[in-house]
């Protein structure tokens, strides 16, 4: 079945596919997010683990989807093969760094004191979901740009490797669904709305994976750095967002168990389908 969703892909513009392909992973989210018309609530035990889940899966992509095809499909040898994927990496750490600073934005289970970005009337509501639209920004760009790979003819991507990315990151995406929903539901907010603000968290991505694809395009130098700078915006992501998220109760084992579980299930995606 795999087989035959690539030779698809590859019958199609690349720009389109990447269109497809995060309109998919948007779709995960919203199934996700989806939940709350069944459940209220959500035990924090298993929404730590899944929060740990995504990180896994988006520490294992930057490397195995992103990084290492950055380093290999680079000119040189020594530091000058490596210079690309150091560079793209730090800008895109850097990038997310001042989106950080800049958009208004509340972490998953942080006090409402704790909001982070330049001082807003902003309700609780829509500063949760922001911090989740802060991951999907490098997820969609990701996906993107593996298929702008494929369109200037880089032999190093493939829509399979793309494909196996998207995969990837919907399987992540549909905690994040949860993770956004369920505290809003809690909060006394209805189902709709709830749903609502947890599907509209991964808009973006769609927006971002045909932007880094169009830019790829056009400018088929810049895929190594731009491989890099989706690896560095995820990696930072993890360490400054979500890995704290999990910390915050006590369920730290399960929720580095649950670190573990995606960084082997996006590993083995990437080695066996990529």
């Amino acid at each position: 079945m795999f087989d035959s969703i690539v030779a698809y892909f590859e019958s199609i513009d690349p720009v389109l596919a990447a269109l497809y392909a995060t309109l998919f992973t948007w779709g995960v989210t919203a199934l996700g997010a989806s939940a709350v018309f069944f459940f209220k609530t959500m035990n924090r035990t298993a929404l730590d683990g899944m929060l740990g889940f995504t990180g896994g899966v988006m520490v294992a992509a930057s490397y195995w989807s992103l990084l290492s095809p950055a380093i290999d499909m680079s000119s040189g040898e020594g530091f000058a093969k490596v210079m690309p994927a150091a560079i793209g990496f730090i800008l895109g750490a850097l990038f997310l760094f001042g989106l950080d600073k800049a958009l208004p934005h509340l972490h998953i289970n942080f006090k409402e004191s704790e909001k982070e970005g330049i001082k807003t009337p902003w309700q609780r509501t829509t500063l949760l979901t922001l911090a989740i639209t802060l991951h999907n920004i490098p997820e969609g760009l990701a996906v993107g740009v593996l298929f702008g790979g494929v369109a200037a003819g880089i032999p190093e991507a493939s829509i399979a490797a793309a494909l196996t990315l998207a995969i990837g990151i919907g399987i992540q995406n549909f905690p994040e669904g949860i993770a956004v929903s369920m505290p809003l539901r809690r909060m006394g907010m209805s189902r709709r709305k709830s749903f609502m603000y947890g599907q509209a968290s991964a808009l973006v991505e769609p927006i971002a994976g045909v932007l880094g694809a169009i830019a790829v395009t056009f400018f088929t130098p810049v895929l190594p750095y731009a491989l890099a700078f989706a690896a560095g915006a995820m990696i930072f992501v993890v360490v400054e967002e979500v890995i704290p998220e999990t910390q915050q109760d006590k369920n730290t084992d399960i929720a580095t168990l649950g670190f573990i579980g995606g960084f082997v299930v996006m590993m083995m995606l990437d080695v066996a389908l990529g």
